[in-house]
């Protein structure tokens, strides 16, 4: 539990002060790391809510790095499920 808290801690920090991409590693870390890691969506919601402009690529949503860490925790479970040496 303390593992899983050091680690949201140091992606909220790594959002507010640190480019994006350190934050995409970190999430993915901990997304492969943890159960379900729902901490990320929230983390990246506050993200978007902070510094998200709206994207003319994305159909004018402000909040792609939300939907994109949600597609990708889900993918992820999904893949955790299907591997035979992962373990729960």
């Amino acid at each position: 539990m303390v593992k899983r808290i050091l680690l949201s801690i140091l992606i909220l920090i790594s959002i507010l002060f640190l480019p994006f991409w350190v934050s995409v590693i970190f999430a993915l870390f901990g997304i492969i790391y943890f159960e379900v890691f729902w901490e990320a969506v929230l983390l990246f919601f506050i993200s978007d809510l902070l510094f998200g402009v709206k994207e003319a690529r994305f159909f004018n949503i402000t909040i792609v790095s939300t939907i994109f860490i949600v597609i990708v925790l889900i993918l992820v479970e999904f893949t955790k499920k299907k591997l035979k040496f992962y373990k729960k």
